[in-house]
């Protein structure tokens, strides 16, 4: 029995203005293509976890059966593709209006489940569903109004909300089997073996880029990758995962608060309204799938991943 080390609702917070950094740096390296800098941001993190890999993990890669592999490298090329499609969306559209709109991951990702899994809806799941789909039509809407190129932008962001859905749909069945290092260590390669292959086709350059953008390519790499996601994955050991999912939806509020600050972008009337009405829905959502109806700090010793 024993306490964690620190506070995990403060590993959360930190957890979500990591993640509220990535599409302000995307948007930053303006100079390199949305794939290069995916591609980038996935390798340097793979270099980074190599080490760790190869000293403590490297038995357990060996030991990878034939389907884990497979849904792994699958799990790999979706993860590519949304970081392509999220980050390409920054492009068009805005910070505010893109973050949002990949935020609705968790209803795609329950669709899936239905799909796939045959799991069902309870009415109040698909009244904010509902809700936080209004909220999305009222961005693009908006946007719509502002430039076509805009709206194509918030439907890039949908598309990179549908295929992280997929990454994360494979990713629950394959971590049955391996350590959550073994495992994104796996589909962080394949993915940047699918973008190198990806940038090849396309013709984008590996080089020639600004300093400040290879400086950027490691903060993607570093702050939202494993400040982001490895603390929210550390959290998950204390805390429940609709916990988790309510801290990630702040996201778009820490992501838009720093477009302003640091790229001066304003938020629209359209962008301020169906962003808080997805927000509400997303909030009512993760309260109407979640199964456990109190949020506790356990005590109980967790076995490292």
């Amino acid at each position: 029995m024993r306490l964690p080390p620190f506070n995990p609702y403060i590993a959360v917070g930190i957890g979500v203005l990591s993640v509220s950094t990535s599409a302000v740096f995307v948007k930053l390296a303006d100079q390199a293509p949305a794939a290069m800098i995916a591609n980038y941001r996935l390798l340097i993190a793979v270099l980074l976890m190599a080490p760790i890999i190869l000293a403590k993990y490297r038995h357990e890669i060996k030991h990878i059966g034939r389907k884990d592999w497979l849904l792994s490298a699958l799990a790999g090329v979706f993860l590519a593709f949304h970081f392509i499609l999220w980050f390409e969306s920054l492009n068009y559209t805005s910070v505010a209006s893109s973050v949002v709109l990949v935020t609705l991951q968790p209803i795609f990702a329950f669709l899936g489940t239905y799909i796939f899994f045959k799991e069902r809806f309870s009415y109040g799941a698909i009244i904010s569903m509902l809700i936080a789909l209004i909220g999305s039509i009222i961005i693009s809407w908006g946007d719509f109004q502002i430039s076509g190129m805009a709206l194509f932008g918030d439907i890039l962001a949908l598309l990179g909300a549908i295929t992280v859905t997929g990454y994360f749909l494979l990713g629950q069945r394959v971590r049955r089997n391996l350590s959550l290092m073994t495992y994104t260590f796996v589909v962080y390669g394949v993915s940047s073996i699918t973008l190198i292959i990806y940038n090849l086709l396309v013709g984008n350059a590996f080089t020639g880029y600004p300093m400040d953008h290879w400086w950027i390519f490691i903060a993607l790499a570093i702050i939202p990758t494993f400040f982001g996601h490895t603390l929210f994955n550390w959290a998950l050991k204390w805390l429940s995962t609709s916990t988790i999912s309510m801290g990630i939806v702040f996201e778009p509020i820490g992501a838009s608060i720093l477009a302003y600050i640091i790229l001066d972008e304003k938020v629209t009337a359209s962008q301020l309204l169906g962003g808080t009405i997805v927000l509400f829905g997303l909030f009512l959502f993760i309260l109407s799938t979640n199964r456990k109806t109190t949020l506790t700090i356990s005590k109980k010793k967790q076995q490292d991943d």
